[in-house]
């Protein structure tokens, strides 16, 4: 198999400048780096394709320790602490096993000012179908109906994905294998709702 092509993608918060942006991104990819500097992925990244995607992670109000304290000496939860989208966003790729590095910036009261991590052109690159089209290329003529009528996409796309119907299930799970993974299912519909920083 071919070498896929990576990127570092990440998040910053939208409330820093231009060039903070860049230089937190930039802190970073070098905790990646330290962390994963035997990793493939990361190795492979930094010979072959070095690019990054900076996306606006929204607000970060929350540092390594910051209101632990005050929540436990006021007897709550540490869920029920008030935390930014940047410290959202984070817990979120850490439930779904993306492995990322965070940077917190001591210069900026410590505020966790970056979260990166390795995607592969399976999740951003075009070529690679999503799940309703990808059927209809693979699976177009068993799914047309006895008069030859189309069929709607989006709604097929949800019918196999949550059928609980063994064939269906197998045409769901060969799309996933294409694509990469569930990691790679879940980067892909993440990933979407995010702009540029």
């Amino acid at each position: 198999m071919e070498k896929l092509e990576l990127r570092m993608y990440g998040f910053v918060p939208y409330n820093i400048s231009e060039i903070q942006k860049g230089i937190q991104f930039g802190h970073t990819v070098v905790e990646y780096g330290l962390v994963n500097h035997l990793d493939n992925d990361y190795l492979n990244w930094a010979k072959y394709n070095k690019t990054f995607i900076i996306l606006n992670g929204g607000t970060s109000n929350h540092s390594v320790d910051r209101y632990r304290e005050e929540a436990f000496n006021k007897g709550w939860r540490e869920d029920e602490t008030y935390v930014g989208s940047m410290e959202t966003i984070k817990t979120t790729l850490e439930e779904n096993d993306v492995k990322i590095a965070t940077f917190y910036e001591p210069d900026l009261n410590d505020m966790l000012s970056g979260i990166c991590f390795i995607v592969d052109e399976r999740v951003f690159n075009k070529k690679y179908l999503g799940l309703g089209d990808w059927i209809v290329e693979n699976y177009g003529d068993m799914i047309m109906d006895n008069h030859g009528f189309g069929f709607n996409v989006s709604r097929l796309e949800k019918q196999i994905k949550y059928s609980e119907i063994p064939k269906e299930q197998k045409i769901y799970q060969k799309w996933v294998e294409y694509i990469g993974g569930e990691k790679n299912v879940f980067l892909r519909d993440y990933l979407s709702k995010f702009r540029l920083a």
